[in-house]
């Protein structure tokens, strides 16, 4: 659907102090908008608006257009092709995701639909700085230079990711089996001391049943990426969000920070959920079949009641260089938990392999003796 392609994210607007007049930005872990120069600090009103969950049936009824607009402006990278906001007045910026300088002339205006809540960011950049100087301490494997390198934090951003929330009542009628395991007892003939012996051992057997019934769950907040700027597998592990801290949207948490304009439909946000649904409906089925294995042959899900919303969470992004490469890493804004592509010490990871397979070898000369 052509409105579903247009759904973006929503950038920032500045607001000015009370006190002097100058750009305030948002300080995390607080209420508050604050100013750089006079320190004053311009709480953000706490809002009674209720986060309410929208029918996804209706919403491709009624079409894009009857949900609430904003305008955003945007800049593309034409390296790896994220999208991001620009703040005002900005004329010189890089791409959070890979740190290829962006063409800020290319910014263009796009009409877009307002998130209704986010989670505003909790940590601080240098917070979140020293969590990825944690991170990389602990790597197993990693190169003693990369250990000792001073990494460069100049494209180290703030980012406001988009993503989708699911909720939706299923019931899965299913077929399939249960297998029951029994043992029997077996003869073998080996060779001990040089001479032929019979002997008997318990062999595992499965007696198969027909099995069929019917499961239901309800699923709240299955949470899928919007975005695919940065690999799924690094955004997927950056959970669990506290998606009950979501507070309503409102432009002033967005002042200071990048947000992303999102790359996946809602369409294509509910396929992508409903493959997360149907890992757990597997579960489910499993176990209402019982046993000690089990063969599912049919199901099908119906999903009632399917309702979503649109929330931007937050996230510090930044790419660095070792030894000429890229690697991309992410710090979760309000847990601290850091997930990131990293690289690897062959020497490392040669000796490991040699000084394993030197304790196999001595371990089988002691039991040899």
């Amino acid at each position: 659907m052509e409105t579903d392609e247009k759904k973006d994210q929503p950038t920032v607007d500045t607001f000015g102090c009370i006190e002097c007049g100058a750009d305030l930005k948002f300080k995390p872990g607080t209420t508050a908008l604050t100013c750089e120069y006079c320190g004053a600090k311009n709480e953000i009103p706490a809002s009674d608006i209720e986060i309410e969950e929208l029918d996804f049936h209706e919403y491709f009824e009624k079409g894009a257009a009857s949900q609430e607009q904003m305008e955003i402006s945007l800049v593309k990278c034409d390296t790896c092709g994220a999208e991001s906001s620009l703040e005002p007045n900005i004329t010189s910026s890089s791409c959070p995701y890979c740190a290829t300088p962006l063409i800020v002339s290319n910014a263009h205006n796009e009409s877009i639909i307002q998130p209704k809540s986010l989670l505003p960011f909790k940590l601080t950049k240098d917070e979140a700085i020293a969590a990825f100087k944690k991170w990389i301490n602990k790597l197993w494997f990693a190169p003693n230079a990369l250990k000792k390198a001073v990494l460069s934090f100049d494209h180290f951003k703030g980012v406001y990711l988009p993503f989708w929330t699911f909720d939706s009542d299923t019931i899965t009628n299913y077929t399939g089996q249960r297998g029951v395991h029994y043992y029997v007892t077996e003869s073998y003939t080996t060779t001990e001391d040089g001479k032929s012996v019979t002997k008997t051992r318990q062999v595992q057997k499965t007696r198969w049943h027909y099995a069929a019934g019917q499961v239901s769950h309800a699923f709240d907040d299955v949470l899928v990426p919007a975005s695919e700027s940065l690999p799924q597998k690094l955004v997927k592990e950056l959970e669990p969000w506290d998606l009950p801290n979501l507070v309503p949207f409102d432009k002033k948490f967005l002042s200071g920070f990048i947000t992303e304009k999102y790359q996946v439909n809602l369409e294509t946000g509910f396929d992508r959920a409903r493959d997360d649904m149907a890992n757990s409906i597997t579960g489910l089925i499993n176990r209402d079949i019982g046993g000690d294995v089990q063969r599912i042959h049919t199901r099908n899900t119906q999903y009632n009641d399917v309702t979503f919303k649109h929330i931007l969470l937050p996230a510090y992004v930044s790419a660095y260089k070792f030894k000429d490469k890229l690697y991309r890493f992410m710090v979760n804004a309000r847990t601290g938990e850091v997930q990131g592509e990293r690289p690897w010490s062959v020497i490392k990871i040669t000796l490991a392999v040699i000084g394993v397979i030197a304790v196999i070898a001595a371990a089988y000369f002691l039991f040899s003796k």
